[in-house]
Order: structure tokens, then C-alpha cells, then sequence
């Protein structure tokens, strides 16, 4: 081979490279606009779920948790996924995700670092609202920033760390396996709504003196249908950042076991109808048969990479049928859940995790070194991502009960928190500020 060759193939493996850089910060770019669409779609469900005397209350507690946890993962979240792999030890590879790092800015030896980070923010925001519908109408919105941000920023990525990381040691030491996230994000961002739940009490109203739940709707069930569509919609970005791409060669999941889009395609396109059609099953409710298809999609979360597509479709089905039984216990127990986040996401993600335990055991998990999935393994992750999630939210919202800063005051809540917090209203005909007051 001549000089001139060697230097056009050399030129040909450079340009080939960077193709492979750009084409996978171009996936977890646009995984990460879809994945906003999540937010838009928490955004009109809860106003929806709301009362009209508490509509932009709603959105207003959405939108700053949105921003807050921005800068939040930025500063403490990032480091944690990338230190704490092995539990409480740093590992080298945190230092690299420090604030001041050169990584954590424009560099243009990096292409890596800001497109994983701005993907897994878009995770952590989806923590926060997860907890955000079931709390609508009586906390504080200052109490909100401060759960929102711990569990955006602090505990469920320490959980991730733990099981959704290559090196995490429920991975490597449990055979832990949860391809898209069902454990880290739903399982603890559900348990940690439950705790607060606990302490936060019910809506004004929600139960009478004998204990019988009164039905509190939202004013605008098809906002909330709409919402929850553009949930599902993001979905697909949330699943797509969910992939290795490796340029070249075999993409992979977060645990370095070989994967496609089109197993993601088959498994959730199952996972949204076989949930939808299990909720229209126990309820006929459209509500639920949209948390349905949502629920349904996280039931297959954890072995989404592997299933068959009718198995996807019927551990959606069981999920979706079961989730309204759940709210329901929930309910029973004098928890206020405004929206069934903790059957929807909580409870969906450990089926999602014992699922994966029973149709996948002694499937290979990580490259290297790691036990396979096993019922034991998954059943263990499952009990430490509910304690990760649970404890945080009821002892993070027990110390603000006690400090007085959890739920806004009885008045505030029975006037409205839109007539009293928000300088604004939602519709001309509902109750606010009125329409041609002068401003302050």
C-alpha cells in the first residue's frame, strides 16, 4: 500500500469517527427535545387534575421545578451518578463530572458529556413530576422546590447510580437488570411521593368523617387525556436515551448487553396498548385508561431490550388492570393521591422489576464479571429502590410538617391558591385576579 493510500484511509477513519460522534450527539439531542415534551405533557395533565381555583398553581410548581433542577443536576446530581457507582466510596471517574470540570462545559475534545448530562436532567425534571401531580392543591410551592430538588437531584440518581450504571454494584454484585429505568425513576420517585403523601394529608374535603374518599375531578379531564398523550410521546425520547450508541458496531443498553430501536419500538408500542386495553378492562375510565398505557410502558421497562412483544403486551395488560385496584387500596388507606401517581409509577415499577426477574432469569447481564438476572437479585434492587425512594420523601417532608412550611393554610386552600398566589387566572370566567385590574 502506497504512502498516499495509507494517508486517504487514515483521512477516511477520521472523518468516519467524527461521523459517529456527531450521529450519537444528534440521538441524545433530539431524545432530550422529546423528552421535553414529557414536561409539557406534566404540565397540562396536572392543571387538568386541578380544580379551576388551582389550575396555574399547578403549572407554576411544574415550571419551576423544571428550572430549579437545571442548575441543581448541573452542580451535585451529574457527580453523583458518576461517583458513587460502588456505594458511598468516590470513584475516579466523579471527579471528571465536578461543576468545574473542563468536561462540564463547551470543549470540543468532549462531545459526550453535556449530551449525557442534559438526557439524564431531563430524567431527574421527570422525578419531580412524577411527585408533582399527586400533591396538587394544598403544598407549598416552597416546600415543593425543596422535595423536587432532592429527588431530582440527590436520590434518585443515586439510585441510578447503584442499578443503572455498568459498575453499579446492585448490577454487578446482584445481577441487577432494568434497562429503562423502571427502578431508579418510577419505582423511586413513586415511593418517595408515597412519604410525603403521609405527611402532607389529604385535600379539604377528600374524606368525610367516617372515612368514605369523596371524589374530587379536575376541571378539564381532556387536558388531562392531552397531557398524557404528549407523556407517552416523550416516552420515546426518554427509551431512545436509554441506548448506547456505539458507532460502528452493536448498540447497547446501560449495562452493555446488545440491543436495537426496533426491540424498543416492538415492547413499547405493546407496552402502551396492552396497558390501555388492561385499564379499559377494570374501569372504562378514560383517565385511567391513559395512565393505563402509560403504566403499561413502564411495566415493561425493565427487560424492554428482551421480551417477546406479546409477552410486553401481556405484563402491560396485568399492569394496566391492576393499577386502579392499587389506587383504590391506596385511597382506602386515607392517602390522597390526586393522581395515582404511586399506582402509576411506584407500584409499576417494581412489576417492571420482578417481571424481569421471572421471564429473564440467567440472561447474561453486563459484559463482564456480573451475576445473571435473577428473581433474588431483582427482588432485592426492587425492596432497595422502594427504602431509597420512601424514606427520603417521608423524612424530608416530616421535618418541613414540623417547621410549618408544608401545606399552605386551611383558608388558602379552600379560597384557592390561584386567587391568592398566582397574579394571574386561568380562564376570563373563573375565579383570579380580574380581567382589567391594574397591575401592582
Amino acid at each position: 500500500m502506497t504512502p498516499e493510500q495509507i494517508a486517504q484511509l487514515t483521512e477516511l477513519s477520521a472523518k468516519f469517527d467524527m461521523l459517529g460522534k456527531v450521529n450519537a450527539e444528534i440521538l441524545y439531542w433530539w431524545c432530550t427535545a422529546l423528552m421535553v415534551s414529557i414536561h409539557a405533557g406534566f404540565l397540562a395533565y396536572e392543571m387538568g387534575a386541578s380544580r379551576i381555583k388551582n389550575t396555574l398553581a399547578a403549572g407554576v410548581k411544574n415550571i419551576l421545578a423544571f428550572a430549579f433542577l437545571v442548575p441543581t443536576f448541573y452542580l451535585f446530581g451529574w457527580f453523583i451518578y458518576n461517583a458513587f457507582p460502588t456505594g458511598f466510596t468516590i470513584s475516579e471517574t466523579g471527579w471528571a463530572a465536578l461543576a468545574w470540570s473542563s468536561n462540564m462545559g463547551p470543549n470540543l475534545t468532549d462531545s459526550a458529556s453535556g449530551i449525557f448530562w442534559a438526557a439524564f436532567t431531563m430524567f431527574a425534571a421527570t422525578t419531580a413530576s412524577i411527585m408533582s401531580g399527586s400533591v396538587i392543591e394544598r403544598i407549598t410551592v416552597g416546600a415543593f422546590i425543596i422535595l423536587a430538588i432532592a429527588l431530582g437531584a440527590f436520590v434518585w440518581i443515586l439510585g441510578a447510580a447503584w442499578g443503572w450504571h455498568p459498575a453499579g454494584w446492585l448490577t454487578t454484585e446482584w445481577g441487577f437488570h432494568d434497562t429503562a429505568a423502571a427502578g431508579c425513576v418510577h419505582t423511586i420517585a413513586g415511593f418517595f411521593t408515597l412519604g410525603v403523601l403521609i405527611n402532607l394529608g389529604p385535600r379539604i374535603g377528600r374524606f368525610l368523617s367516617d372515612g368514605r374518599a369523596v371524589d374530587i375531578p379536575g376541571h378539564n379531564v381532556p387536558l388531562s387525556l392531552i397531557g398524557l398523550m404528549l407523556i407517552i410521546m416523550g416516552f420515546f425520547g426518554f427509551l431512545g436515551g436509554c441506548i448506547i450508541y456505539v458507532n460502528g458496531g452493536q448498540w447497547v443498553t446501560i449495562f452493555n448487553t446488545p440491543t436495537t430501536l426496533s426491540a424498543f419500538a416492538f415492547n413499547t408500542l405493546m407496552g402502551f396498548g396492552g396497558g390501555v386495553l388492561g385499564a379499559y378492562f377494570t374501569t372504562r375510565e378514560p383517565f385511567w385508561m391513559m395512565s393505563g398505557a402509560l403504566a403499561g410502558i413502564i411495566a415493561c421497562a425493565a427487560g424492554l431490550e428482551i421480551y417477546y412483544p406479546p409477552l410486553a403486551f401481556a405484563i402491560a395488560f396485568f399492569t394496566g388492570a391492576t393499577i386502579p385496584l392499587v389506587a383504590n387500596f391506596v385511597t382506602r388507606m386515607g392517602i390522597d393521591d390526586a393522581v395515582g401517581a404511586v399506582a402509576v409509577h411506584g407500584y409499576s415499577g417494581v412489576v417492571s422489576l420482578l417481571a424481569a426477574g421471572i421471564f429473564l432469569a440467567g440472561y447474561p447481564n453486563v459484559a463482564e464479571g456480573a451475576p445473571p438476572v435473577n428473581f433474588l437479585g431483582q427482588l432485592g434492587s426492587a425492596v432497595v429502590m422502594v427504602l431509597l425512594g420512601f424514606v427520603p420523601g417521608y423524612l424530608l417532608s416530616l421535618l418541613l410538617k414540623v417547621m410549618g412550611i408544608l401545606r399552605v393554610p386551611e383558608k388558602v386552600e379552600v379560597m384557592g391558591l390561584d386567587i391568592v398566589k398566582v397574579p394571574s387566572r386561568p380562564y376570563p370566567e373563573g375565579p383570579g385576579v380580574p380581567v382589567g385590574a391594574p397591575a401592582e
